[in-house]
């Protein structure tokens, strides 16, 4: 066994042919433990009347912890429908800076030597996610491309997925193309002054070309940033939840001033 983390040859070769690989047992039992834990809490303290933010790509901060709602969460009336612990979509984007439990995995030397392994020079994280997925209402992520959030000269944002429960095609996986990376990126999402958006309509694809990724609790999806991917609604009655890093190279890489 090598240093934790490390891609040997032949999973790196698998990378760069599928565009994202799966592996197993990344996360131990205790760090998977502390996050959702720490996660309840974090829930447990939150005051929704505070805010309503339901997740849209208009209203993100990657400085602070936000909550986001599920659209499907709200009556015609506004007020939620369920309790706020099965209403969230979401809660980012700096959970990897300010959280300990989040920290101590994020900057582990694992996460480090996988990240070098692909060949980084100087790996930083510039967003973190918890996604819950939650059961009945977790919607839908549309195909997409990382890069196109997250774009550098030249490109360098690696995805990380870590599965924190079972993720399966009833209760919303992760769905990929693989190869589709190789095709580069198709589009870009540009901040200006009324806003952000695309810079052109997404390309129509086809599902048969899309493959699941089931994987166990604690296995990391490592998905490179031009790979198309998506996933489903949820509706199963089983939560699906993840913790999301997007990582970029910050040597001899520009971070595009127009990102959102």
């Amino acid at each position: 066994m090598g240093i934790v983390g490390n891609l040997t040859a032949d999973q790196l070769q698998s990378f760069n042919s599928q565009g994202y690989i799966v592996l197993e047992s990344f996360a131990t039992d205790d760090d998977i433990d502390a996050m959702v834990r720490r996660m309840d809490q974090l829930v447990n303290d939150f005051d929704p009347s505070s805010t309503a933010s339901i997740f849209s790509t208009k209203n993100q901060s990657a400085e602070k912890i936000s909550f986001f709602f599920e659209e499907k969460a709200f009556g015609d009336d506004g007020k939620l429908k369920q309790p706020k612990q099965l209403s969230l979509n979401k809660v980012g984007h700096a959970l990897h800076e300010i959280e300990p439990a989040f920290k101590k995995f994020s900057s582990s030397n694992k996460v480090s030597s996988l990240m070098y392994s692909l060949g980084y020079k100087r790996p930083v994280i510039m967003q973190s996610m918890y996604i819950f997925k939650q059961p009945g209402i977790g919607g839908e992520v549309v195909p997409h491309q990382d890069n196109s959030f997250l774009y550098t000269e030249p490109q360098t944002c690696t995805g990380l997925w870590l599965a924190l429960e079972d993720a399966t095609v009833l209760n919303g996986c992760l769905w990929a193309i693989p190869g589709s990376h190789k095709k580069g990126l198709v589009r870009r999402f540009l901040r200006d002054e009324d806003g952000v958006k695309f810079d052109r309509p997404s390309p129509s694809y086809d599902q048969k070309d899309f493959v699941p990724i089931e994987v166990k609790a604690g296995s990391l999806v490592v998905i490179h940033g031009d790979l198309i991917h998506q996933s489903f609604e949820n509706q199963s009655q089983k939560s699906r939840h993840a913790y999301s890093l997007h990582v970029v190279d910050t040597d001899g890489c520009q971070w595009a001033p127009e990102n959102w």
